[in-house]
């Protein structure tokens, strides 16, 4: 029966008359497979036609591009707490009520609101040279003269558990670890771990401040933020991030032999937590309204750059997703809901509070998909469905595969903003996006509109709308995972 429904895809492209044909034989078969034992085919012609016929218009017409435009030039830089998270929410409630979304509506997140202020960071021994700097996300400032002290360099957290207190305290710890470029961004995983942890490992040890080698992959001379997290058992201390051009310069200092010393002055702060919003719309299902298929992308960014790559380009993937099957004027059997989430660069604020509005709900929702790798085409396809479940994952990549998508694993840990629920068992498709230069971005005043590819949109709307289509048009059980079994050795 799988090559059954390979032959579909490849013969969908035909004219109408061939298209009826096709869908009377698969109805054929399926009934001649449920007479003899067999499992039907996972979609029917109609469901795959459909799909592959709005995969083909977005490839032609599909306008991502357009809303991640609109947001970045009409709202800009979206931290959390700020004005521009209030505008950005504005936006969305407007733009999804002028594309035809249902049920708009915005619902109450508290988020933080964290103040990134002025910083200058100079060695000041032995050759004086000011560094490329940026806060990361929640330090607190230093003292208003700054603060000046020896630099101990680490590669990373292992080297610093590693490394006796008495050697770190009293000084500024400097991470030097820099991340490869991959296409899946690999790497990151590993490589952030010092910008999130690193502090406060340094301040249990006695350090006094930390610089990151930022985590990204550019030579430019453009620090990248990113939140850093404190354990409120240990103070507090400043902590900053230099461009990777900035790293080499200490780094060389530093490797020869001299005692090098570093200044550093920054006034970050914390202020009130702010009211921000998950805002949501939907194309309401005609014959299953309660089964949820979830799109999700968080509608917060950075405030260096406009926010373009991360993560208007993941809004206007989802946006542009549900544009093109409302202009298709076909009708899902389930509801499409899209989620534009509060405040992900910050604590998932908006993903938490959705799993909790949402917790009577969770079974409802049938499968989720989340937008937030930038602009880069879709290249492999993965989920997180039960075991027994694997066959509807290749059903759904077959009519992708023309698009240069590659069948991936089961084990995708994809989508910051679906993590509560997927914790708890929903399935989870990761329509997985090239890459390989994300992170030259990521984070930096350099994250702008010119980065952004409409071609590149286009490619990835195709995917997702295909995807979206099949998991909404029909009544597929992608079956629930059950955590628990999954963490027994």
């Amino acid at each position: 029966m799988g090559s059954f429904v390979n032959s579909c895809v490849r013969i969908i492209k035909a004219d109408s008359i061939v298209l009826l044909a096709v869908a009377a034989t698969a109805f054929g078969l399926s009934a001649v497979a449920r007479s003899q034992g067999q499992k039907p085919a996972v979609f029917f012609a109609g469901q795959l036609s459909d799909a592959v016929e709005l995969r083909d218009l977005a490839l032609s017409s599909a306008d991502a591009f357009r809303h991640v435009a609109s947001l970045t030039m009409e709202v800009g830089p979206r931290l959390a707490g700020t004005p521009g998270d209030k505008a950005a929410v504005a936006w969305a409630l407007s733009t999804m009520r002028e594309l035809g979304l249902q049920n708009v509506r915005a619902e109450d997140v508290t988020v933080p609101h964290w103040e990134r202020g002025d910083i200058e960071v100079r060695i000041t021994m032995p050759y004086p040279q000011t560094l490329a700097a940026t806060a990361l996300g929640g330090s607190i400032g230093t003292p208003a003269g700054g603060i000046e002290a020896p630099v101990i360099r680490v590669a990373d957290l292992d080297e610093l558990s590693s490394i006796p207190a008495a050697e770190v305290a009293g000084k500024i710890v400097f991470f030097d670890r820099r991340m490869q470029a991959s296409k899946d961004g690999a790497d990151y995983t590993l490589t952030v771990k010092a910008r999130r942890e690193g502090p406060a490992k340094a301040a249990a040890k006695g350090a006094i401040a930390v610089i990151v080698r930022s985590v990204g992959t550019s030579s430019a001379r453009l620090p990248h933020t990113g939140k850093t997290t404190y354990d409120d058992a240990i103070r507090r201390i400043p902590a900053a991030a230099i461009s990777n051009a900035d790293a080499d310069m200490l780094a060389m200092q530093l490797a020869r032999g001299e005692a090098v010393t570093v200044r550093i002055t920054m006034d970050a702060r914390y202020l009130e937590d702010e009211r921000s919003a998950n805002v949501i719309g939907e194309i309401r299902g005609a014959s299953r309204p309660d089964e949820i298929v979830l799109l999700a992308a968080h509608l917060d960014s950075w405030d260096l750059g406009t926010g373009a790559i991360d993560n208007a380009a993941g809004v206007g993937i989802v946006l542009e997703t549900a544009v093109q099957i409302i202009r298709s004027g076909k009708k899902p059997a389930r509801t499409i809901r899209v989620l534009l989430a509060a405040n992900e660069e910050f604590g998932v604020s908006g993903g938490k509070a959705y799993a909790e509005k949402y917790m009577a709900d969770l079974h409802n929702h049938v499968v989720g998909m989340e937008a937030d790798f930038g602009d880069g085409k879709v290249w492999r396809f993965s989920t997180l469905f039960p075991d027994d479940r694997l066959e509807v994952a290749r059903a759904l990549h077959a009519p992708l595969e023309p698009l240069g998508i590659e069948m991936g694993d089961n084990k995708t840990g994809n989508g910051a903003d679906l993590s509560e629920f997927k914790k708890l068992g929903m399935p989870v498709i990761s329509l997985g996006q090239d890459g390989a230069d994300y992170f030259d971005y990521h984070h930096a005043a350099s994250d702008t509109l010119d980065k952004v590819d409409p071609d590149n949109l286009r490619q990835v709307v195709a995917a997702f709308v295909t995807t979206t289509w099949l998991a909404a048009s029909g009544d597929t059980d992608f079956g629930f995972r059950d955590p628990e079994e999954e963490t027994k050795p």
